[in-house]
């Protein structure tokens, strides 16, 4: 009997049953904190939850997979995945299940299912928070810290840029959005199997490690007067061997970016405790940026500054 066929042979078609309801209860940050999982909507999470589970050495601090649900139409549509659960359910460790789409769409809060789904066990951590912020830090080039950021999309796309970036981790201090709320992970596309993310990290916490560590401490500010630009343009003039002159802050050291709240943004104490505020320059009519946005031009503008170093 091939994969597929064990599949349809088990299809779970009652959207009431237990574990149709288990799934769709851990939407609730309570139930996710107290059974240790989450939900992760969509191929390109499924996709990146399952390379992890089969890779060999998965890096520290990353999900844990748990169990897969799938419609059939939608495991036709993707062979790759299809392949790559039939060698996880022959090595017996991931739960992996064929669902109608009447179960998938009681499963998830998503307006529009997207077919499959994944449930996975948080990063597992023997440590308290200031323990995950040394770590996280303790060889780190680059880091986003999520100081209360609110919106769950703008939290899993930071997470997402992070990643694409080249970040070694995000940090989320006590008031920000859970990241494995399920449209947070929805919105990282897959990048919360790559990048760790730890929650829960005071901010006094992250700078105290980042001076430990030698890391620098940038707060996105749009009131700063120095701005991501001139900053940048300094760093290229030094990766090309030419003078910069006197330079508020050498981008291409390692950096730990905060971050702050949509509609407040950084406190005075948060702008304090970094050590330059920075902000990225508007040339337009726009009386500010997204936090997610702002984050892209940060990250990114670090990352290159680094890697011209790097290449020299």
């Amino acid at each position: 009997m091939t994969f597929v066929e064990r599949l349809e042979d088990r299809l779970l078609s009652n959207p009431r049953a237990d574990r149709v309801k288990d799934v769709a209860a851990l939407t609730r940050r309570s139930m996710r904190s107290k059974r240790g999982l989450f939900r992760a909507e969509g191929p390109q999470n499924v996709r990146e939850a399952v390379r992890l589970a089969l890779a060999d050495s998965p890096a520290a601090g990353l999900p844990r997979l748990d169990a897969v649900y799938v419609t059939l139409q939608e495991l036709d549509r993707h062979p790759g995945i299809a392949a790559d659960l039939a060698a996880l359910a022959d090595r017996g460790d991931v739960f992996v299940r064929a669902v109608t789409p009447e179960v998938l769409a009681a499963m998830t809060d998503a307006v529009t299912p997207q077919g499959m789904l994944a449930v996975c066990r948080f990063p597992s951590s023997a440590s308290d928070a200031s323990d995950d912020a040394a770590r996280a830090l303790g060889a780190a080039r680059l880091v986003g810290v999520l100081v209360r950021v609110q919106d769950p999309g703008n939290a899993g796309t930071v997470i997402r840029t992070a990643d694409a970036a080249g970040a070694d981790a995000v940090l989320c201090t006590p008031g920000t959005v859970d990241p494995f709320n399920p449209k947070s992970v929805r919105s990282s596309a897959g990048s919360l199997f790559h990048v760790p993310v730890f929650t829960g990290v005071e901010l006094a916490d992250v700078v105290a490690a980042a001076r430990e560590h030698g890391i620098g401490v940038l707060a996105a500010d749009g009131y700063a007067s120095v701005t991501v630009s001139e900053l940048a343009d300094a760093a290229v003039l030094r990766a090309a061997g030419t003078p910069a002159g006197d330079v508020a802050y050498p981008l291409e050291q390692p950096t730990a970016w905060l971050f702050g709240n949509e509609a407040q943004g950084l406190s005075e104490a948060e702008v304090e405790a970094a050590d330059l505020s920075v902000a990225v320059p508007l040339y337009g009519a726009a009386e500010s940026l997204n936090v997610a946005t702002a984050a892209t031009v940060c990250l990114y503008a670090s990352a290159q500054a680094q890697r011209r170093i790097a290449d020299r």
